[in-house]
């Protein structure tokens, strides 16, 4: 039985049109199962396992594909084929793709998983303790991501960046201009730091948060970064001069430790609290107004 090469459907014999999607067939009518895998269409099956060090182990199907930043696979069973390239059809579309997922910070390359035997295994996790949230958008559904926070998907997901749309969000907030955007169809899965506590915002009903902790959110959902409020709070209060700002309707999630706070935890440097939040309130009006250096 011949298949669809752009759907992957089953075609009557000899079919110069796909029933299913429209799609012209090459010369004979058909492509054989040997060239164009069936393309599933059943629901991705998935866990999300462990505690403050997920991973996302996923058991894939025939003709299900997985895309991947670098370096976040765990382990994956023989079956399980991988490939790393750039997206993009020409070397334009490639260089013009690899520049984009510079900018959203992640590495040049995705790494594509499929499965070439009955059934297999791939496990995905993130570079920090924290946790791993998914997403089952629909088509043409999106939402906006912080900039590293991508692990893996299915490759029907789309991957590009999004503007903040105000020069405050771009100049103050922790995430910059730049966002990462996942649009559907498919599951998506990103990681952030620490524990993840989810709101559901109505029309009009915001949410003030630290600049850094914005995890992700609905396309529906406004960003903007606000000034905190008296300077006395701001710079004593250790919690810094701008909030970010998230308007509904729409979901918002958040996390509760960013990369740059357990830095300075850990490394004890410039930034590490001595004795309260003043420490790190006199730090961020040193960086905001300059060093006398």
């Amino acid at each position: 039985m011949p298949f669809c090469s752009n759907c992957g459907s089953q075609l009557p014999e000899g079919s110069a049109f796909c029933s299913n999607c429209g799609a012209r067939q090459g010369a004979g009518g058909s492509v054989t199962p040997t060239s164009v895998p069936v393309v599933s269409s059943e629901p991705l099956d998935y866990d999300i396992e462990g505690d403050n060090l997920q991973i996302i182990r996923v058991r894939l199907k025939p003709g299900q594909e997985l895309i991947a930043e670098a370096g976040k696979m765990v382990y994956k069973t023989p079956s399980v084929e991988w490939q790393t390239k750039m997206t993009g059809e020409g070397i334009g579309q490639k260089l013009f793709g690899a520049l984009k997922r510079k900018l959203t910070g992640e590495s040049l390359f995705l790494t594509h998983f499929r499965l070439s035997g009955a059934k297999g295994e791939v496990g995905f996790a993130g570079d920090f303790p924290g946790r791993i949230q998914a997403f089952e958008l629909g088509a043409g559904q999106a939402v906006l991501v912080q900039r590293d926070g991508f692990v893996a998907a299915e490759a029907s997901v789309t991957l590009d960046i999004a503007f903040t749309k105000k020069i405050g969000a771009g100049l103050f907030g922790g995430e910059g201009f730049i966002l990462q955007k996942l649009t559907g169809p498919g599951t998506a899965f990103i990681h952030g730091g620490g524990d993840f506590v989810e709101f559901t915002l109505g029309s009009g009903e915001s949410l003030q948060i630290d600049t850094g902790c914005v995890v992700a959110f609905d396309e529906s959902v406004s960003y903007d970064v606000q000034f905190a409020g008296g300077i006395a709070s701001s710079i004593f209060g250790g919690e810094g001069l701008f909030l970010a700002t998230l308007t509904g309707p729409g979901r918002a999630i958040i996390q509760t430790m960013t990369l740059s706070k357990l830095r300075r935890e850990l490394g004890g440097g410039v930034g590490a609290k001595t004795g309260g939040g003043e420490a790190h309130g006199l730090e961020t009006l040193t960086n905001f107004f300059g060093s006398s250096d």
